[in-house]
């Protein structure tokens, strides 16, 4: 059975990703890794690092994942049942390593290496899902004709998937460690929804609150996982709210928000908000040069 299992995901992405040495040194020094914390009482967390460190540690991590796109349906466990097998396994190899710690403590440490193995590529397989889902932003323009009531079909899709695979795997993996599995998930679809408006060609006031509605279900869906600290997921879907709202103000009033929060977002990120296309705003022919100009001082 095993062995069974390890061929489904030998060849995707996911598995071929932790073996990367930039993967593995993110992964190795990410906070979220303290779930990794074995029977045994081992950490497999290199540094603990402050909030901001492990904000950068996220960012990292996701740009690295996102600069894999377009992601490719074959290279994705799209299969549940053996990602509900690849949680179950982690689990088995972890009450085998405690069961022969005493006897064969090297065969031990190699059952929790590979449990651990599998959590990760459950954790980096459910970030490459969400990047499957969300770069469907860059493929369609967001110039509606009126509001609508429900997500966009990408987004409803995802939060179905996120609600049923960690209920599917709640009998098999501990609470702490599905935080670790699905804790990515928000940092990339939050890095992703802003990266986006640089593929939007337009985008008006609909636009800009569909994509607020979406990023909403996705806040919902995150947070009710249990143990995932739904603070920290608000704050970071909060900021792409704040950044795509940013696109109903005219440029004057762009300009003075840009010299007031000069480091909520980056340049590149002011920049695609004058790029894009807003129906009925103005934007003059020098408001990159003037942006430059508050952001360089």
């Amino acid at each position: 059975m095993w062995l069974i299992i390890f061929q489904a995901v030998l060849e995707k992405q996911s598995y071929m990703l932790i073996g990367r040495h930039d993967v593995e040194g993110l992964m190795r020094v990410d906070p979220a890794s303290v779930y990794l914390l074995d029977s045994a009482g081992q950490s497999h967390l290199e540094n603990s690092g402050t909030d901001a460190e492990t904000v950068e540690v996220e960012i990292e991590m996701s740009d690295l994942l996102l600069n894999l796109r377009p992601i490719k349906q074959e290279n994705l466990i799209r299969d549940d049942n053996k990602l509900i097998l690849l949680a179950s396994l982690s689990d088995s190899l972890e009450y085998v390593a405690d069961s022969i710690e005493r006897d064969l403590a090297s065969y031990a440490e190699e059952y929790r290496r590979l449990a651990i193995d599998c959590l990760k590529v459950l954790r980096v397989e459910m970030q490459l899902e969400t990047i499957f889902h969300m770069q469907e932003m860059s493929s369609r323009e967001y110039v509606e004709d009126q509001d609508a009531e429900e997500p966009d079909d990408f987004i409803i899709s995802l939060t179905a998937q996120i609600t049923r695979r960690d209920e599917e795997m709640a009998p098999f993996v501990a609470e702490k460690k599905r935080t670790y599995i699905f804790g990515g998930i928000c940092d990339v679809a939050a890095n992703a929804s802003i990266k986006a408006l640089g593929d939007i060609k337009s985008i008006n006031l609909f636009g800009v609150q569909q994509i607020c509605r979406n990023s909403i279900a996705l806040e919902q869906a995150i947070a009710a996982i249990r143990s995932i600290d739904s603070e920290a997921v608000q704050q970071r879907l909060d900021r792409v709210r704040t950044y795509y709202e940013l696109l109903n103000l005219p440029f004057e009033a762009l300009l003075a928000f840009i010299a007031e929060h000069e480091y909520l977002f980056t340049a590149a990120e002011y920049s695609s908000l004058l790029k894009v296309k807003v129906p009925g705003r103005e934007i003059p022919t020098d408001a990159e040069e003037r942006a430059s100009e508050i952001l360089s001082h």
